[in-house]
């Protein structure tokens, strides 16, 4: 899941919320749009690959 934040930056939320603290992980924080889909497109290859 990606967000964008009032900075201006996109950062990659997990999908599923952590038990502990009820809230989303935080996977990375990006300038461009393009390259958090990129990274997202990675984190998803290594997670079911």
């Amino acid at each position: 899941m990606i967000r964008k934040l009032k900075t201006g930056e996109f950062r990659i939320y997990s999908r599923k919320k952590d038990p502990k603290t009820n809230k989303r992980r935080n996977l990375g924080t990006f300038s461009s749009m393009q390259a958090a889909k990129k990274h997202e497109k990675a984190i998803q290859y290594f997670k079911h690959g």
